[in-house]
């Protein structure tokens, strides 16, 4: 009887030293639902589509929500936006953004949580602290959002800020390029603030930022957080 207690015994101790993370896994399986379309542009497949700050979309689609950032060009896109605009959907940006779009705009601030269809949204800040493209001021945001159980950050065009320490998510999708956003060095201490399970790399091979900027934040964070640099489709 003996000699059969011992594996049980080891198998115990494994997982009380390994405990099962499903959070872990689960933001990893989720990946397979998030489509890079360039730049700070995403379609993310879940109890809805949600796509976010859609900038030069190469085809058209159909969006149940579409998250704005803020109102620069690059992000309030009007003419994209009609790409994948449908009747049922809805637009989440902050007032500035909203005048230039039609159909069923939710303006929000940071701070702000809302829900549409099932999904929570908070709008969180955004915003530069060593330059002035994006100011406090402003109230531009970014977004932290739940998509099958998964809390999904959205950082828009942001630096390192301290607020980052409060946010709670399971993946982050960071901006790395620098010149007007967080550069990869400071997306890195950022991803540690927040520790996602997984860390996305954006903001890069469009305006500004190269795909070397996606691999300097990975290799920071190697054997630290898990990053996954996505194809642009």
């Amino acid at each position: 009887m003996k000699r059969f207690l011992l594996p049980f015994l080891i198998l115990a101790l494994t997982i009380s030293v390994y405990p099962y993370q499903a959070g872990g896994e689960d933001a990893m399986h989720m990946i397979e639902n998030i489509h890079w379309l360039g730049h700070d542009t995403f379609k993310i497949i879940g109890e809805k589509i949600i796509f976010t700050d859609p900038f030069k979309l190469k085809k058209r689609d159909t969006a149940d929500i579409i998250l704005i950032t803020h109102e620069h060009y690059d992000h309030c896109s009007p003419d994209d936006i009609k790409k994948i605009q449908g009747t049922g959907t809805v637009i989440v940006a902050p007032p500035d953004c909203a005048v230039k779009l039609s159909g069923n705009v939710r303006t929000v601030k940071p701070g702000d949580k809302i829900t549409i269809s099932g999904i929570d949204i908070e709008a969180v800040p955004a915003y530069n602290t060593n330059k002035k493209f994006h100011t406090k001021d402003k109230n531009w945001v970014g977004y932290i959002f739940t998509v099958n159980g998964e809390r999904i950050y959205l950082a828009g065009d942001t630096d390192y800020i301290s607020e980052m320490k409060t946010f709670k998510a399971d993946m982050a999708l960071l901006p790395v390029s620098g010149t007007y956003v967080m550069t990869a060095e400071e997306a890195i201490n950022a991803a540690l603030d927040i520790k996602p399970e997984v860390a996305i790399p954006m903001h890069y091979n469009s305006i500004v930022g190269t795909e070397k900027d996606a691999l300097r934040f990975a290799e920071g964070l190697k054997g630290k957080i898990e990053v996954k640099i996505l194809r642009e489709e």
